[in-house]
């Protein structure tokens, strides 16, 4: 071990340290000069766009929801229109006591019992700070009660909106429809940005066909938030020049449809306290002049909501308020075919206009024993084409029937609209049923049900058996019969309005392929027929159509509901009022240059010359008698 310790150096530690001391103080001038730039670029390069990012976190852009378009009759006349109205609303988080206000609002009469756990869920679905509807609209009475108890009820409200509203209300139900809240299913159908803001959407009819163009463009404007998102300041605007001040919603287009709201009221006189349908239609353009199906339904309580049990009481009732029968309906057409199959018969020579049969009340196939029975128990006697469609006579169409055929009938048929949807401007039509062949083969499964009877084709002349057609189809054929073959696409909208510049596009006609009849010699006669049916010495309408300033043309039809036994006379059953046959009718006039076409469905009313015929005399009158209406 050596006694001498080292000699200390202190000039190599003096340079070591000043060595440390400069490499310690580029590093923080390096440092230093990184974080000066840093500043730099943050507080005068980047200022711009992270002046931007912080109001950005202050401004919350807030979809403006635009104003529904309105929708009016062609006379002008509203039928659907937003009123301002009061809403009840709620802010749970200004509430002290959720289940408490709930219970006490609905002790007043405000809300329903039942509906308060409906708000106790969206409630805890969403921001407390966000406000929960409790009711769409208040009546005056529910406005001033709340009023004066306002301090009871901390966090409860009332807020201005726009409602919509049906000034005729179940006057219009099936034809206009109605909006009400998004669903969910609306919300995957819908754009969700289009509808940014929005609460209603169309369900049904007019409302939901035309959605897009009543819908409107949303706007939007800014409002200061906090950092939680909860609004702090009311709406502003000059926070910033790089931020937009906000746009404007577009209204939606405003619709005038071809429907009259004098014969939508005289036709639903009619129906009052009966289910059924009328639909009339301009047989010159295709134009819907009334559409109608009873019983109907207030279209505003879905605009305002209901309960679970209105909707259900509504859903459940026996008499189906919420069917659209004019649209959706099918019915067994009876007797008013047979105008389309005689000349179907005429033009393909099943029949002539001298042939004549002698109606004694029934018919068989030969070699059957089995009875198809006339409407009229004693027969008609001797009758030719004209005599057996004025007066109905059910032998001589299951006579030429066999003729004719089941598929040629349906050829006929077809062109004049039935058995397919004819395109109205509404969803939910159906589409009614002409059997063919063809058709019988695809729609069973059994061999032996394929087969097509003789018999089926005797039933389908006289529009039973497993032929379908709603009001409007009828109406249509009705149509294309006053204007001897021509046919229109029947629809509803007439005109378009933009609610700002106001110019108006008036919706053109759209022309359908005619019924092929060649001979305007079997039109004539038909049509000659079709009038006696009114205002012939003998026609079975003849009752309906006496004392008429004008001529008019008409063909009822009854329709049975169920088969009656071979051994049983219908006329001789009591029946429930529910298994009674339908009344039909279809009608156009004047007998020249026709104006107005329609067709009457009226469920277990039994006679449609005698109920039904009245109702289709009672709408061309008001029509004819009212002045020119055009759009």
């Amino acid at each position: 071990m050596s006694l001498f310790a080292p000699i200390k150096d202190h000039h190599s530690e003096t340079q070591m340290f000043a060595a440390r001391v400069a490499l310690c103080s580029v590093i923080s001038i390096l440092l230093l000069g990184i974080v000066v730039a840093r500043l730099v670029q943050l507080q005068i390069y980047d200022h711009e766009l992270f002046a931007k990012k912080s109001q950005g976190n202050r401004v919350r852009i807030e979809a403006v929801p635009p104003t529904r378009g309105l929708i009016f009759d062609r006379r002008g006349r509203v039928l659907a229109e937003n009123l301002p109205a009061y809403q009840l609303e709620l802010i749970p988080e200004q509430v002290p006591d959720l289940d408490d206000t709930l219970a006490r609002l609905a002790n007043i009469g405000l809300i329903k019992e039942e509906d308060i756990p409906r708000f106790n869920g969206l409630s805890d679905s969403g921001p407390r700070f966000k406000p929960i509807t409790l009711r769409f609209r208040l009546t005056e009475d529910e406005i001033a009660n709340f009023a004066v108890q306002r301090p009871r009820f901390p966090g409860v409200d009332l807020q201005p909106r726009l409602v919509r509203h049906y000034p005729d209300g179940k006057l219009i139900a099936h034809a206009i429809g109605y909006v009400g809240a998004l669903s969910t299913a609306d919300l995957d159908r819908l754009d969700g940005a289009a509808y940014a803001g929005t609460s209603h959407t169309g369900k049904t009819g007019v409302e939901h066909f035309n959605e897009e163009l009543l819908h409107g463009h949303v706007g939007f404007r800014q409002v200061v938030t906090n950092a939680l998102g909860r609004k702090v300041a009311a709406e502003t605007r000059d926070f910033s020049d790089s931020l937009p001040v906000g746009e404007s919603p577009e209204p939606g287009d405003n619709l005038t449809l071809s429907l009259d709201l004098d014969l939508q009221r005289i036709a639903t006189q009619a129906l009052d306290g009966k289910r059924g349908s009328i639909v009339a239609i301009d047989p010159g353009n295709g134009e819907i002049l009334a559409l109608v199906s009873a019983p109907s339904f207030d279209p505003n309580a879905f605009a305002t909501g209901m309960s679970p049990s209105e909707y259900n009481a509504l859903q459940n009732n026996e008499n189906r308020p919420l069917f659209n029968r004019a649209v959706r309906g099918s019915y067994p057409p009876g007797s008013t075919i047979k105008p389309m199959l005689a000349l179907a018969a005429l033009e393909v020579g099943a029949t002539n206009l001298t042939r004549r049969t002698v109606c004694v009340g029934w018919y068989s196939l030969p070699g059957s024993s089995h009875r198809y029975r006339d409407w009229r128990r004693q027969g008609h006697g001797e009758v030719d084409l004209h005599d057996a469609l004025s007066q109905s006579c059910d032998v001589y169409f299951y006579e030429i029937s066999r003729d004719i055929g089941i598929d040629t009938m349906q050829q006929y048929l077809d062109q004049f609209g039935l058995g397919h949807a004819t395109g109205l401007d509404m969803v939910g039509e159906s589409s009614g049923l002409v059997p063919s062949r063809a058709w019988k083969r695809s729609a069973f499964s059994e061999r032996a049900d394929q087969v097509w009877f003789p018999g089926e084709t005797i039933i389908a002349s006289i529009g039973q058996g497993y032929m379908l057609a709603t009001p409007l189809q009828l109406a249509n054929a009705a149509a294309a019969l006053a204007a001897r073959g021509k046919r229109f696409k029947p629809h509803m909208v007439a005109a378009i309005e933009d609610p700002l510049s106001g110019e108006r596009t008036i919706m053109a006609p759209e022309r359908l392929p005619g019924v092929q009849i060649e001979n305007e010699f079997y039109w004539d006669n038909v049509i000659a027929a079709m009038h006696d049916v009114m205002q012939g010495p003998s026609g079975t309408a003849r009752a309906a159509g006496r004392g008429a300033s004008y001529e008019m043309a008409g063909k009822s039809g009854t329709a049975q509901v169920f088969t009656v036994a071979q051994e049983d006379d219908y006329k001789d059953l009591e029946l429930e009022e529910r298994l009674k046959d339908h009344a039909l009718f279809i009608a156009f006039a004047p007998l020249e240059n026709p104006r107005i076409a329609v067709a009457i469905v009226i469920e277990n009313a039994e006679s449609g010359s005698r109920v039904a015929a009245p109702v289709a005399r009672a709408i061309m009158d008001q029509y004819l008698g009212a002045a020119d209406d055009d759009i």
